[in-house]
């Protein structure tokens, strides 16, 4: 029996909308579409769902509106097995985002509104204090307001807790919250938003990480889609490959699957290229999937990928 320690995780859930279409509409245009899907979504939802999927002991931070959309969102939870730290917010709405995938590739283009979850404060993470120092490990995003991401961070790093501080959507972000991140988990693109420097290759993020470790953070885990991921510390660098599971069929929510792998990884007590290991097979699995929250596997479609490939 693994020993692992529980996950918290903070972040926003959203309704996804998702188009699929030949390529996105221009201004004033209509076009046709050949799909269409209503599903749970947003970053740390779907970090969260991922985690449970894979079996951690996972309770996500997050406000919701009192409308359907939250009565998805409890679902969605209930069935990953995540716990719900969820303040309801009637003066708000549940959030909602729109997803355009394109269909020759899979690639997506998004547009996020929280909705309640905008609403998430100081005094939330305060309320919720305890249950972030009991975890083993603390996951945040940048959907939800900055402050209450870096709050949260701070009370996690005070008290020991392993801290994944994915940077997600990309934004200019405060000095300080790179010190407080044992883990820093961007995107070529989030990479170059931080750093400046153009993410093409493998010693591009290495150069870049490198920048992103002298700003304080404890490890820098680039994830490079098609070509894994960069494992970067002080004492190590090394590039873990992606894990091929089948045909891409979608890469919208792949990077919250990493992220949701890494942590349920870390958790069970794993070294850290095993953790980015495990978070790449989780991330491979789940682009041959459609949708976001509904695409996570389960750990036994994780530990067939893994053991196929030793």
């Amino acid at each position: 029996m693994v020993t692992q320690k529980p996950v918290v995780i903070l972040g926003v859930f959203v309704a996804d909308t998702a188009y699929r279409a030949a390529r996105a509409p221009r201004m004033g245009e209509t076009i046709l579409g050949s799909d269409f899907k209503l599903g749970p979504g947003g970053k740390g939802s779907n970090q969260a769902v991922a985690a449970g999927r894979l079996g951690a002991d996972v309770t996500f931070i997050t406000r919701l509106g009192r409308d359907p959309f939250a009565e998805m969102a409890r679902a969605a939870w209930k069935e990953a097995g995540v716990k719900a730290a969820a303040v309801e917010t009637p003066e708000s709405y549940t959030g909602a985002a729109y997803i355009f995938v394109e269909e020759m590739t899979g690639n997506n283009a998004i547009i996020v509104c929280p909705g309640a979850a905008s609403l998430i404060s100081v005094a939330d993470i305060d309320a919720n204090a305890d249950l972030i120092r009991s975890s083993g490990v603390f996951v945040t995003q940048l959907e939800q307001p900055i402050e209450a991401a870096l709050h949260a961070l701070e009370i996690a790093r005070a008290a020991g807790v392993t801290t994944i501080l994915n940077p997600a959507p990309a934004a200019k972000l405060p000095e300080r919250i790179f010190g407080l991140a044992d883990y820093l988990t961007p995107n070529e693109t989030e990479t170059e938003e931080l750093t400046g420097v153009k993410v093409e290759t493998v010693e591009d993020a290495r150069r870049a990480a490198d920048r992103l470790l002298a700003m304080g953070v404890g490890t820098v885990i680039v994830t490079l889609g098609e070509k894994g991921a960069l494992l970067h510390s002080a004492g190590q660098s090394e590039h873990i490959p992606a894990f091929p599971a089948g045909p891409v069929v979608e890469t919208t929510g792949a990077g919250d699957a990493f992220n949701g792998g890494l942590a349920a990884a870390l958790a069970r007590g794993f070294s850290p290229p095993e953790a980015v290991r495990f978070a790449c097979a989780v991330a491979g699995i789940s682009v041959t999937k459609p949708g976001t929250a509904p695409s996570m596997p389960t750990l036994a479609e994780v530990e067939a990928l893994l053991g196929k490939k030793r």
